[in-house]
């Protein structure tokens, strides 16, 4: 199980000399990946009440994008999103820019995505929320055609590219695709078309419910369940017994990665949180960059 951490997107601020000592202090700690949430816009609650979601418009988010390029000359993690808001945003654009974080992490990438729930955020980027799960299907066809053929025509009911291709292409072809959603039309996505799927619920009947639609659905679509990826998420229970049940429970349900999200756990970053994630890498033994298996998490011990 690759354990990596999530980025603590609401509370990084926008120091980028914070967010490259978090980052290098990450990878130095043994941790195999970074995973960073998406959001383009946030809503202005006064002119949305009354407004229910998570986020507003004085809650930090960097692209992931953008950021991801940052990090990449800074360490050799793997870098995911977990999720990006795919159908609101145009697919070649998606594809182009995903090519260009893979190939500057020399294929260490996951494009983690799903559908999202602002409609906020998607009128003012300009697209249909209404249609947003149909035309994710679409786009993830398109974008491992973009990854893979130097000229692709593709004309689907929401999707069209007619005659173009990007260049240069990715160093991973295609780049792996992993849905993210707590429903069972994204349990059923992630079944017949992902490479992994990032469930955000925990272990549990919940989740071995989830796990059997998925599999029921990989199978349909004549595909193998047990080679699907599978991405957990650790919320930092404020101790580090609790963190290490967690991380054990999700060894034992089987998951291929695990994150470890400190945020919203009141830490002062960077500090905060690489205090927390230190004490936590200690009691897992990771390994730090370039010993053997580096980046990947031996069993939790107590």
């Amino acid at each position: 199980m690759q354990i990596g951490v999530v980025f603590p997107q609401t509370e990084a601020g926008a120091d980028p000399a914070a967010i490259r000592t978090y980052v290098q202090t990450v990878e130095s700690l043994g941790y195999g990946h970074l995973l960073a949430y998406d959001h383009v816009l946030g809503a202005d609650p006064a002119v949305h009440a009354p407004w229910s979601g998570p986020y507003d418009l004085d809650t930090t988010f960097h692209e992931p994008f953008v950021l991801f390029g940052y990090v990449a000359a800074l360490t050799t993690l793997e870098l995911v999103t977990g999720i990006l808001v795919l159908p609101q945003r145009q697919t070649a654009l998606v594809a182009k820019q995903a090519a260009g974080v893979d190939l500057l992490t020399n294929g260490r990438f996951r494009l983690g995505v799903g559908i999202g729930w602002n409609s906020v955020e998607y009128s003012a980027l300009g697209k249909d929320f209404s249609n947003r799960g149909n035309r994710s299907n679409e786009q993830i066809e398109l974008l491992r055609r973009l990854w893979t053929e130097p000229t692709v025509t593709f004309q689907g009911k929401d999707e069209s590219c007619i005659g173009a291709g990007i260049c240069p292409q990715p160093v991973q072809r295609p780049i792996p695709i992993w849905i993210g959603g707590n429903s069972e039309p994204a349990f059923r996505r992630a079944g017949r078309l992902a490479d992994g799927w990032l469930p955000s619920i925990q272990p549990g009947p919940e989740l071995d419910a989830a796990r059997e639609t998925v599999s029921t659905a990989a199978r349909a679509a004549g595909r193998d369940p047990a080679l699907l990826g599978m991405e957990g998420h650790l919320y930092w229970p404020g101790n580090l017994d609790s963190a290490l049940s967690q991380a054990e429970r999700w060894r034992d349900a089987g998951a291929s990665h695990l994150s470890i999200t400190t945020m919203d756990a009141r830490l002062e970053f960077p500090d905060g949180h690489l205090a927390v994630l230190s004490e936590f890498a200690a009691a897992l033994q990771l390994h730090k960059p370039g010993a053997q298996g580096a980046g990947a998490g031996s069993e939790p011990q107590r």
